[in-house]
């Protein structure tokens, strides 16, 4: 039987790569995304059975739609990646960035539970699953400018905590991986060094290998967990001092 795997955010980036590295293994693919076009153009590419649903995971109800027509075609998937996610910089002494930062944080949490809700209780039933959230090295400090990522991204990892632990005793995984710098959209207009970056290509496979092995938190790749640790024992007047001067992600 061919693994099935819904991803979001599959149109591009990490998501794209993702989706490909499945149709490598033969996979049955539910990909979701906002981009009709692109996603239509990524499942011709693929050479394996793939549907896709042009929806926002913001949107309760159509992820639940998306979910229970995968569900008729396929049956319960093994793997539910929570990709889908939004990056822009703010700040909070302007009014205008208020609205992004509602958009980022409903994109980033409350889609990955929108992502998860619909297959939890089939997942129960038939005791077997992975529930894949990629979260952030952003994550372990907030960032200056990044204030509304770095919160939502440290959000995931709690949510994702708490689904671990109410998942505890099933056969179901929860899984929370941070991914440092990769290769996207999302990263293209950052005015700043990237260390250890990795093409999506690259991180995809890593991806992959985790959740094959059910590790059940992971930073990717190894040299960025090894700076993230780092930069959580910093005291804060040290951290403040070396980041209040670093350069910092566009708000626009």
């Amino acid at each position: 039987m061919p693994l099935k795997v819904i991803i979001t955010g599959a149109s591009s980036g990490l998501g794209k790569a993702l989706a490909k590295h499945y149709a490598s293994l033969g996979a049955n693919l539910g990909l979701i995304a906002r981009n009709k076009i692109s996603l239509e153009d990524l499942t011709k590419e693929l050479d394996t059975d793939a549907t896709f649903y042009d929806i926002d995971v913001r949107d309760a109800e159509s992820m639940r739609s998306a979910a229970n027509d995968f569900m008729k075609r396929y049956g319960c998937p093994d793997i539910v990646i929570a990709n889908a996610g939004i990056s822009q910089g703010t700040l909070t002494e302007y009014i205008e960035d208020s609205k992004i930062f509602e958009s980022i944080l409903s994109t980033n949490i409350t889609g990955v539970v929108n992502s998860f809700q619909p297959f939890v209780t089939v997942m129960r039933a038939q005791n077997k699953g992975s529930l894949v959230g990629i979260s952030s090295v952003a994550s372990y400090r907030g960032l200056p400018g990044g204030g509304a990522y770095s919160a939502s991204k440290a959000a995931v990892n709690l949510y994702l905590e708490s689904l671990r632990v109410e998942m505890h005793g099933s056969e179901i995984s929860v899984i929370t991986i941070c991914p440092g710098y990769i290769v996207t959209p999302m990263t293209e207009n950052n005015p700043f060094q990237m260390p250890f970056i990795m093409t999506a290509e690259v991180a995809a496979k890593k991806i992959g290998y985790i959740i094959n092995h059910k590790k059940l938190f992971s930073v990717i790749p190894w040299q960025m967990a090894i700076v993230a640790r780092i930069l959580k024992l910093l005291p804060n007047c040290i951290y403040d001092l070396l980041f209040s001067i670093m350069p910092r992600k566009p708000r626009k």
